[in-house]
């Protein structure tokens, strides 16, 4: 194999029958992306059986041979537009910590995925070493947002300061607001979200709020946990609704899924969107996104040498605001 070039020969499984080529090969190739694996099969470096894949929602079934022949797909970092980020965006900095500004498609630390081009990476290059107390591959990582999320991210410098900081998110001292574009309305101005939140148990990379009837057993047995968001209406606009998110706990997807149960999905989410259809249409036209409209706008902390409370703001990203610019105008 030529350096630089990724050449691999994979054979579906039984359980991939009938699934889209893309999907299959962002499972099986580790650290490629599926809009990876998308522009490879649209430059003709994949083959099926033999033939060029001619786009990449074509189903596959089990035994085809799939083959790949392109350049070696180790992320580099990109935002959700796929141009490339060669440096973070501190909005503060000092010897005990780092602030960042995420852009959304920048993944926050290594996984199976996606071994680099991470926010730790960028961090390590930007701040020098940094301590590994969440784990290896991990530096300076606190806390994290998922990938399609933007917006404040917090990083410890050393590693008395990551571990003071980890603790205030443990002890929920830590204050959290997003804001986020839903399809509807809230029933009201302010809510408390409280549904306990489990893995899918169609999609275990996917979670959903419990049944109530289901609650109790299942968080007394470990298999979901409690989750708490307080949520608050901002802006009414034609088909959606600007809210405030402040999750109390750090559940994974808590606030697409608490959302997306109290019937208020949010806009661009293709995993937690409107099932069946949007009741609730935004006008024709509207910038489409790529990814959830949900932006980390405040933390809120004390900082962990000092111990002043600080706060950290990060401003709507252009994806989000071109929406609401347009959703603003169109109402007016």
């Amino acid at each position: 194999m030529l350096p630089g070039i990724m050449q691999r020969s994979i054979t579906v499984q039984g359980e991939q029958d009938g699934a889209r080529l893309d999907i299959v090969l962002s499972d099986v190739l580790e650290g490629w992306s599926r809009s990876r694996v998308q522009r490879a099969i649209k430059d003709g470096s994949v083959t099926v059986d033999g033939e060029v894949a001619a786009r990449p929602s074509i189903h596959v079934g089990a035994g085809s041979k799939i083959h790949i022949d392109a350049e070696d797909g180790r992320e580099v970092s990109t935002d959700v537009r796929g141009t490339r980020i060669v440096d973070l965006v501190v909005l503060f900095e000092d010897d005990h910590i780092a602030v960042i500004d995420k852009p959304a498609g920048l993944v926050t630390h290594p996984n199976p995925r996606q071994l680099s081009g991470t926010v730790s990476d960028l961090a390590v290059k930007r701040f020098g070493p940094l301590p590994e107390v969440q784990g290896a591959n991990r530096p300076g990582i606190v806390h994290r947002l998922d990938r399609l999320t933007s917006g404040v991210l917090i990083l410890g410098k050393t590693e008395a300061a990551l571990e003071h900081l980890k603790e205030q998110f443990k002890t929920r001292t830590v204050e959290k607001t997003y804001h986020a574009v839903v399809y509807g309305r809230p029933r009201f101005d302010t809510e408390w979200l409280t549904g306990a939140v489990e893995s899918s148990p169609v999609s275990p990379d996917r979670m959903r709020v419990v049944p109530l009837r289901f609650e109790e057993e299942k968080v007394e047995a470990g298999e979901a946990r409690p989750a708490e968001t307080f949520m608050e209406r901002l802006e009414d606009l034609p088909g959606a609704t600007l809210v405030a998110a402040h999750p109390k706990t750090g559940r994974t997807h808590q606030i697409r899924v608490h959302l997306q149960a109290a019937g208020l999905p949010i806009v661009g989410d293709r995993v937690y969107g409107p099932k069946g259809g949007n009741k609730s249409p935004m006008p024709k036209g509207a910038p489409k996104l790529e990814r959830p409209a949900l932006h980390a706008r405040q933390l809120c902390v004390d900082h962990p040498v000092t111990g002043e409370r600080m706060t950290f703001e990060a401003e709507i990203p252009a994806d989000m605001a071109r929406l609401l610019d347009f959703l603003r105008s169109y109402s007016a």
